[in-house]
């Protein structure tokens, strides 16, 4: 079983240092006058007694896989993840009604890494994937989130539909985007618990966790393209749903 990722990038090396959630072996710098962003990230790790060495950029790009690894990788524990029963104990705590995310079917790093960071921006508490049909939490995720997976609680479940069922239970509305849905996220009211589920690019939201739904609602369009790309749709949601919110709160 792994025990070991390798992150890489100015954003989630920093992220990681920051939100202090992994455990950080070592962080590895290019040789050479480093820029002041490094700068910054050297000596937040020093200051949490995090050992920090130098390597070449080849030897940098063999342990990150890639060459976007901006002159730095970070040697972590793997992300670790929340028990959905622990979610579910925590979400009155807040001041707000919960807000999650719930993915499904998106196996596309780059689009998760893009939800998780809108998700992140506009408050939403959590991301919960199915455990095989989604992508995991890698060090490309956390690339493409900008580090932003650093921070967010992520929940892997083994059944998607029933887990939105213990959900409904706790009293959270379950919204499914959905192209071909009457209702539009701009007539929806998103300001209560909610949960809003995205689905995968080509066949969206499962048919059995479509049916989970308590709404499904689309995004209006005007034009030949029939759909968006999965995270500029979420995107849309999540911020239509953000202002109906901080409208709500400040009408309260």
């Amino acid at each position: 079983m792994k025990k070991q990722d390798i992150l890489y990038g100015i954003h989630p090396v920093r992220e990681a240092i920051q939100a202090g959630r992994r455990r950080i072996a070592a962080i590895l710098l290019a040789p050479g006058k480093l820029p002041e962003r490094l700068l910054r990230i050297r000596e937040m790790a020093v200051k949490r007694g995090i050992p920090v060495k130098t390597a070449p950029a080849n030897r940098l790009g063999e342990l990150a896989k890639s060459d976007r690894h901006q002159g730095i990788i970070a040697e972590t524990g793997i992300f670790q993840t929340t028990p959905l029963e622990t979610l579910l104990k925590t979400m009155g705590a807040g001041t707000s009604p919960p807000f999650l995310l719930v993915a499904d079917s998106i196996t596309d790093p780059m689009n998760l890494g893009a939800l998780i960071r809108t998700a992140l921006a506009v408050g939403m508490m959590a991301l919960i994937t199915p455990r095989d049909r989604c992508a995991p939490p890698t060090p490309t995720v956390s690339s493409a989130s900008a580090g932003a997976l650093e921070h967010m609680t992520l929940v892997q479940v083994t059944n998607l539909a029933r887990a939105l069922g213990r959900l409904q239970e706790k009293g959270i509305w379950i919204f499914g985007l959905d192209h071909r849905a009457e209702l539009d996220c701009f007539q929806s009211d998103f300001t209560g618990p909610a949960a809003l589920v995205i689905g995968g690019e080509g066949k969206g939201i499962r048919p059995l966790v479509k049916k989970s739904c308590d709404h499904l609602v689309s995004i209006p369009q005007n034009g030949p393209v029939t759909s968006l790309n999965a995270s500029v749709a979420g995107a849309v949601v999540m911020y239509e749903a953000y202002r109906q919110r901080m409208m709500h709160r400040k009408e309260s």
